[in-house]
């Protein structure tokens, strides 16, 4: 792998003479878009601000959805938070870039809407990166599935999703959950923003396009909930137009013929298995950590 420009900055900023500043330290900006689901978000948000990390800002982007205004309101309570309406629905790649346009931080973590980080993820993940501050970092997750009983998410069932980095691998399948990934924000001066044209594809393509020029480190930590409802809210459920993303994903990156999938589905894959690998499972199968 050739070190890019940025990233070879990225090296001597933080082994250099500033290892007490934002080697010890870094900011995070944390990009959240949203789109009709205040409860859920509410839940994002606190389960945010539980981690003991500090220095953190959230920047929440409403894709033109129902009104946010008090689930950020309460969240700001406890930590920054930045609220960006859209004035009409671009989609969530779009509304993904638009918080990054506003991102302050040093390193850029992602999360969606209906997904949880447990608490401790950001601090584990900001600690993890100081040794390898020229990586994109990537937890394990558990994939929760989940119906709704008066008024809240009831947890069904539960899967680890752990897969080791493998170049050959990820132009296969896409083994990388994007919520909580950590990265320097610099390296969208080397790779441009996230592409709208891959709509359901773009943390894949994102994902393809970031290993050319950075290191991809997993923490095997199922540290991330990764949330699948039983009514099909999630922002990966909405299958029209999948197939066409698929083909412009494939034709970009030249890949063989594809198979659109899920992160559910692939744990059932039979050429998957051999790839899947163990982890630290940190959840008590509780959601009160994300509760009033």
């Amino acid at each position: 792998m050739t070190i890019s420009a940025s990233a070879q900055t990225v090296r001597e900023h933080i082994w250099g003479n500033d290892l007490i500043g934002t080697m010890k330290n870094p900011s995070i900006s944390i990009i959240i878009p949203t789109y009709n689901r205040p409860r859920l978000l509410a839940e994002c948000l606190r389960a945010i601000a539980s981690d003991p990390y500090q220095n953190k800002e959230v920047i929440v982007i409403n894709d033109a959805g129902a009104d946010v205004s008090a689930a950020v309101r309460h969240a700001a309570k406890q930590m920054p938070v930045q609220l960006v309406n859209l004035g009409s629905n671009r989609g969530h790649v779009r509304a993904r870039n638009e918080g990054l346009s506003q991102a302050q931080g040093d390193l850029v973590m992602l999360c969606d809407d209906d997904d949880l980080l447990l608490p401790g993820h950001i601090q584990r993940m900001t600690q993890m990166w100081r040794d390898r501050a020229d990586q994109l970092l990537y937890s394990d997750v558990e994939i929760v599935n989940y119906n709704h009983a008066n008024g809240q998410r009831v947890p069904m069932s539960r899967t680890a999703f752990a897969f080791e980095f493998d170049p050959g691998l990820m132009r296969r399948w896409n083994t990388i959950v994007s919520s909580g990934i950590l990265y320097d924000r610099a390296l969208h001066d080397d790779i441009g923003f996230f592409d709208e044209n891959m709509r359901d594809y773009w943390d894949w393509d994102f994902f393809l396009r970031a290993s050319a020029v950075r290191g991809m480190f997993r923490v095997p930590f199922a540290s991330v909930l990764y949330m699948v409802s039983a009514l099909g809210q999630n922002l990966s459920s909405n299958h029209s137009g999948m197939q066409r993303s698929l083909q412009r994903f494939v034709q970009k990156h030249q890949l063989e013929p594809l198979s659109a999938s899920s992160f559910a589905l692939m744990l059932d894959e039979p050429a998957l298995q051999s790839y899947r690998r163990p982890t630290c499972i940190l959840w008590n199968g509780s959601l009160q950590f994300c509760h009033e």
